[in-house]
C-alpha cells in the first residue's frame, strides 16, 4: 500500500531496479493487431525455449507473464507489452537494453532470437526492418524512419512496459503527476497548469480543456462526475483502444487529476465492448490502483478519495457523442440531447460532468509531472503538444504515430508513413473518419493542426488517417463513409435521418451510373441543410466527406454522371470487361466460369464479352491463364 509520496518514490525506485536487474528483456508485442497476427504464439515460443535453453549454471524461473533465464545474479526476462505502433511489421518483439526492434517474428524463430541476441549479443538480420526503397536495414527501433520522427508524450511508455503490471509504470514515473497535484498544487492550481498548456480535446472539435475543466469546477453541486470517452467508432482509428490496452495507468492518472481539479470523487472510463483487450487491462489496472492506494480513500494521504468504474458500451457510434453517452451509462437508450444544458452545468444524472477522450487524459500526466512549459515546446502556438494519429490505407507503414501538432502532412504520409504502397501516386488521405474530411495533393504541406484544418474544410476528429491512392474513386469514398453515417444515426432528427438517407441514396445512384447533373446540385444542398440543423456534432459533421470530395474532386463527380465513367475504374458498374482479341487463344476457360453466359466464341478463336448480359462479377478474370482479359472504362 502506498500511503504518502514517498511510499511512491520508494517503490518507484525499487520497481527500476527490479527492471536493470536484467541481462536483457524480451518485449513481445501484445497490442490487437500483434496478438491478431500471432504474438502470443511467439510469447509462448520464447518462454519455452527460455525454460529449456541452460547456459553453464543458469535456471530458468517462471513468474506471473514473465519467464526469466536466470544466472550471474542477473535474468533474462520475456513479457508482455503494449503496442509499438509499427502494426505492418508485427507481430513485434524488442530486446532491451539494447533498444532492438525484430519485425515480422514468427514462433519459429524463437529459438534463433534467443541463441543469437540473447546469448550471443548478434542480431539476426532477416528479422529486422528492411526500408521498402532503399533497402536499408535497421537495427535499433528508434533509427528506424517510423519512429525516428515521431515525438512520443502520450506514447511514451506504450511497447515499453507490461500493461498488466502497475510496477512498471511506477518505474517509468507513473503517478508522479498524480502526487504533484495532490500534494503541491490546489485544484485551481491544476486548472490553470491544465490551461497554461494549451491543451485541447483530442477527441474531436479541439475544446480548451482547462476551460471545460474550470467550468465544471464552477458549477455548484456537492456530487460531480469525471467521465472517459473510450468509444471510439470511426472506420480505420485505433489511437485509444491502443492506449488502453498498452498503458490503462496513464488514462487512470489523468482521471484522478482531473477528479481532484474539479472536485469529483467518482469516475466512468466508457469502453465499447468490441475492445475486450482494452476492457480487461483497465480492469486489471483499476483493481491494481486500488490495492497500492492510488485510488479509493485518502489517496497519497492528501485528503482526496478517488473511485473509478468501467462501463461498457454495445458498439453504437451514436455513443460516442457526450450526452448519448451518458444516456448509455445512465442505462438508457444512447441518443443525444440538446444543448445546452451542457455536461459541465447537467451530465451524467443530471449533476455536472467533465468528459474527455482517452488521449486528453492521458496527456494530462505528462503536464503535471513536466510543467505546462515543457509541453508547450511541442506545437504549433495555437495548438500545441502532440497528437497521435492511426496511419491506414494505402501507405507503405501503417500504424499508430504521435506528432507534434503542426507537422506538414508530406512528412506524415512519406517520412514516416514511407510513401505510397508499390510506388503509386498519393491522391488523397481522409482524415476524422465520417465526421472528417479529404485533403489532396495541394495539402501536403498543410500544417495539421485545428485551425489549418478547420480552414481546409477538414478536422482532426479522433486522429484517423486513411490514405488513398491514384486508384481510388473518391465518389466510392464519400458513399463508403455515408453509408456509415446513415446507418449509426439513431433517427431521434429528421434531418440526419431522412437527409443522410437521400444522400445516400444519390450517392449510389452516382456510382452505379444513373446518376444526374442536377444530382451534384441537390447532394450538395442537402449536405448544407444536414450539417446546418441536425442536432448532434455526429449529424452535423456526417456531411464533411461529400462536402470536401466535391469540393476538391468535382471533376471525378462529373465524369461520372456525365461520362457515364469512373476515372480510378473501381466502380463496378462503370467498368466493363474486354478480351483482348491478340491475347486471347480460344481455350474457352472464361465461358465456363461466367456464370450468366455472357461470353461466347469458338474454340481456338477469340472469345467475345456481351456487355448487357455481363455482370462484372470477375470471374472471367481469375479464370483467364493468359490474362487477356482486361478491364476498361465505360
Amino acid at each position: 500500500m502506498i500511503r504518502c509520496l514517498q511510499d511512491l518514490l520508494e517503490r518507484a525506485e525499487e520497481a527500476r531496479a527490479h527492471r536493470q536487474a536484467h541481462r536483457a528483456e524480451v518485449l513481445v508485442c501484445a497490442g490487437t493487431g500483434c496478438v491478431a497476427n500471432g504474438s502470443m504464439e511467439v510469447f509462448a515460443a520464447l518462454r519455452e525455449v527460455l525454460a529449456k535453453f541452460g547456459l553453464d549454471s543458469r535456471q530458468v524461473g517462471v513468474t506471473g507473464n514473465g519467464a526469466c533465464l536466470c544466472g550471474g545474479g542477473r535474468s533474462v526476462v520475456v513479457k508482455h507489452i503494449g503496442c509499438h505502433g509499427f502494426c505492418e511489421m508485427g507481430p513485434l518483439v524488442r530486446i532491451d537494453p539494447e533498444g532492438l526492434l525484430y519485425c515480422k517474428v514468427k514462433p519459429a524463430d524463437a529459438e534463433e532470437i534467443v541463441e543469437q541476441t540473447v546469448a550471443e549479443g548478434r542480431v539476426v538480420e532477416r528479422l529486422l526492418y528492411r526500408h521498402p526503397v532503399t533497402g536499408e536495414r535497421y537495427a535499433r527501433q528508434d533509427e528506424i524512419p517510423f519512429y525516428a520522427k515521431q515525438t512520443r508524450l502520450t506514447l511514451k511508455d506504450c511497447g515499453h512496459i507490461d500493461p498488466h503490471r502497475i510496477d512498471d509504470y511506477l518505474a517509468e514515473g507513473g503517478y508522479r503527476g498524480l502526487a504533484r497535484a495532490l500534494l503541491e498544487l490546489t485544484p485551481d492550481e491544476v486548472i490553470s497548469e491544465v490551461t497554461a498548456s494549451g491543451l485541447r480535446g483530442r477527441g474531436g472539435g479541439g475544446f480548451p480543456t482547462g476551460r471545460k475543466w474550470q467550468l465544471t469546477r464552477q458549477s455548484p453541486a456537492e456530487r460531480k462526475f469525471v467521465v472517459c470517452n473510450g468509444d471510439e467508432g470511426d472506420p480505420g482509428a485505433f489511437m485509444d483502444r491502443s492506449v488502453m490496452e498498452g498503458d490503462p495507468h496513464r488514462v487512470i492518472e489523468g482521471m484522478a487529476i482531473a477528479g481532484y481539479a474539479i472536485g469529483a470523487s467518482e469516475g466512468y472510463i466508457y469502453v465499447r465492448a468490441e475492445y475486450p483487450l482494452a476492457v480487461k487491462r483497465l480492469r486489471e489496472a483499476i483493481d491494481d490502483a486500488e490495492e497500492y492506494g492510488l485510488l479509493g480513500d485518502n489517496i497519497l494521504g492528501s485528503g482526496f478519495s478517488f473511485r473509478l468504474y468501467l462501463k461498457e458500451g454495445a458498439g453504437a457510434f451514436v455513443c460516442g457523442e457526450e450526452s448519448a453517452l451518458l444516456a448509455s451509462i445512465e442505462g438508457k437508450r444512447g441518443m443525444p440531447m440538446p444543448k445546452p444544458p451542457y455536461p459541465a452545468q447537467e451530465g451524467l444524472w443530471r449533476l455536472p460532468t467533465l468528459i474527455n477522450n482517452v488521449e486528453t487524459y492521458a496527456s494530462v500526466p505528462v503536464i503535471l509531472a513536466g510543467g505546462a512549459e515543457a509541453y508547450r515546446r511541442y506545437g504549433t502556438e495555437s495548438s500545441p503538444g502532440t497528437k497521435t494519429f492511426a496511419l491506414t490505407g494505402d501507405v507503405a507503414n501503417t500504424g499508430l504515430i504521435e506528432v507534434p501538432m503542426g507537422m506538414p502532412l508530406r512528412e506524415i504520409l512519406f517520412d514516416i508513413g514511407g510513401g505510397i504502397r508499390s510506388g503509386k501516386r498519393f491522391k488523397a488521405v481522409q482524415i476524422g473518419g465520417p465526421s472528417g474530411g479529404c485533403l489532396t495533393e495541394e495539402h501536403l504541406d498543410l500544417p495539421l493542426d485545428f485551425d489549418s484544418l478547420s480552414e481546409a474544410g477538414a478536422m482532426i476528429g479522433s486522429g484517423g488517417l486513411v490514405v488513398m491512392d491514384e486508384n481510388t474513386c473518391m465518389v466510392e469514398v464519400a458513399r463508403f463513409f455515408m453509408s456509415f453515417t446513415q446507418n449509426e444515426s439513431c433517427g431521434k432528427c429528421v434531418l440526419c435521418r431522412e437527409g443522410t438517407y437521400r444522400m445516400l441514396e444519390i450517392l449510389e445512384r452516382i456510382v452505379e451510373g444513373k446518376g444526374e447533373l442536377r444530382d451534384l446540385d441537390l447532394l450538395e444542398e442537402l449536405a448544407e441543410t444536414v450539417k446546418d440543423g441536425s442536432l448532434c456534432g455526429l449529424g452535423k459533421t456526417a456531411p464533411n466527406p461529400v462536402l470536401t470530395t466535391l469540393r476538391y474532386f468535382r471533376d471525378e463527380y462529373i465524369a461520372h454522371v456525365v461520362e457515364k465513367r469512373c476515372p480510378a475504374g473501381a466502380c463496378r458498374a462503370l467498368v466493363r470487361y474486354r478480351i483482348n482479341p491478340e491475347l486471347c487463344r480460344g481455350c474457352g476457360l472464361c465461358a465456363r466460369s461466367c456464370p450468366v453466359q455472357a461470353i461466347t466464341g469458338r474454340r481456338r478463336e477469340p472469345y467475345v464479352i456481351d456487355q448487357d448480359r455481363c455482370i462484372r462479377c470477375g470471374a472471367c478474370i481469375n479464370a483467364c491463364r493468359l490474362e487477356a482479359i482486361e478491364e476498361v472504362a465505360q
